[in-house]
């Protein structure tokens, strides 16, 4: 048993004082020192610097590890012309070694990040995600768009899913995520669909990430139609927006980007209970449009998404990008909301059993250290925000790992 003290801990109701966590591998108890020493008096005491603050484990919905390899090969600034450097650079992408993996998910544990949901397209981060020092919601990617290859695109799919179920344990989890509207055909997003539904995995989606879809699924044209036609030989959209996003009617889904979304398209969404990764960086980087995330009544997550689309894996920099993105909207509430959007609410459509500082969740903390101590509690997500580049320290499963 181990008793972990700060001057704050962030719990469902916000931030307290005065309070301790007794723990081993789950949350044990939350009450003054004196009380969890009398409860536990040969529990390991554990103080934290002044002005710390006991955050629940912070969680990266959506990102690529297996693109960790980028740095200046792809071409930023719009997203069809970043997707055509895609791929004419795959060969550069499939060379992305396991040690780039690696130092990636180390990145995320040095900025908070217990948990994250790997997007795997080829299955080469698999051992990554395995031997990870996280919790890994892994989700096995399913794309092609021609009609003449869905069984053996579905085939290998089948094969990546199952190789991965024999490792799902409590720190790994087998998910499903198909690609987009644009790259996957309408009989791989049935089955793919239906295996979700029977065997109860995790779903997630790309969908209206840049104009360029938007056009391309609504209208048939734009620059969708020059690409298609160059690379595939295609000269129609395979799914209309419509009818990829009613595929998804029932089951709950993690869309990602949303940032060419119309007001009826969110309305729909939230009918049928999905939820948003919202990933700022990516979305700049590949002029995309801005996501207003709080005007969305469906929940959402901040995510990095990969090193093909951003700079860092560091969650940090991330909130401070969302925070300059939305100039708008209030800054005490939009930092309040982007805390949550990496704590309780991604563990809620994960389904994980952290995100929150209660009695029954898992020992994961990631604590950081203030300059100075916050005149107002409420303005403490703003601070942590603005000043963390990385943690103090952090627990996973009760176990210390910075």
């Amino acid at each position: 048993m181990k008793i972990l003290v700060a001057d704050f801990i962030y719990v469902s109701e916000g931030y307290i004082q005065k309070k301790a966590i007794a723990f081993d591998n789950v949350i044990k108890n939350i009450d003054s020192l004196d009380v969890l020493k009398k409860m536990y008096p040969k529990a390991e005491i554990i103080n934290t610097p002044k002005n710390s603050i006991i955050y629940p484990g912070f969680i990266n919905s959506h990102v690529h590890l297996e693109f960790s390899n980028n740095k200046t090969s792809l071409k930023y600034g719009s997203f069809v012309p970043w997707l055509k450097s895609v791929i004419k650079n795959t060969d550069m992408i499939q060379k992305c070694t396991t040690n780039d993996m690696k130092k990636a998910s180390k990145e995320m544990l040095k900025s908070g990040i217990t948990s994250f949901g790997a997007i795997s397209s080829n299955g080469n981060d698999l051992k990554t995600c395995v031997d990870a020092p996280q919790r890994v919601v892994f989700f096995n990617e399913i794309l092609g768009s021609k009609e003449e290859n869905s069984e053996t695109s579905y085939e290998l799919f089948i094969k990546r899913v199952e190789n991965s179920l024999k490792y799902d344990s409590q720190k790994f989890k087998t998910a499903i995520s198909i690609h987009s509207p644009y790259s996957t055909h309408p009989i791989l997003i049935q089955k793919a669909i239906s295996l979700a539904k029977e065997k109860k995995f995790i779903l997630s989606a790309h969908l209206l990430e840049s104009k360029a879809e938007k056009e391309w699924i609504e209208e048939g044209n734009g620059e969708f139609y020059n690409l298609y036609n160059e690379f595939f030989g295609i000269a129609k959209p395979i799914n209309t927006k419509k009818s990829f996003i009613k595929a998804f009617d029932d089951i709950p889904t993690h869309f990602i980007h949303l940032t060419n979304a119309s007001s009826d398209d969110i309305a729909y969404i939230e009918s049928k209970k999905h939820s948003v990764a919202h990933c700022p960086r990516s979305n700049r980087l590949l002029g995309c449009g801005i996501l207003d995330v709080c005007k969305l009544n469906i929940p959402w997550t901040t995510a990095t998404d990969g090193l093909s689309s951003n700079w860092s894996l560091n969650i940090f920099d991330e909130l401070r990008a969302a925070v300059m993105l939305h100039a708008n909207d209030d800054l005490m509430s939009l930092s309040n909301k982007l805390i949550q959007s990496i704590t309780n609410v991604p563990a809620k459509i994960l389904d994980l059993n952290c995100g929150v500082i209660e009695v029954g969740k898992f020992a994961d903390f990631a604590i950081i250290k203030l300059p100075d101590c916050p005149n107002v509690l409420e303005e403490i997500s703003l601070w942590t925000i603005l000043h963390t580049k990385q943690v103090n320290q952090l627990y996973i499963g009760g176990n210390r790992y910075v």
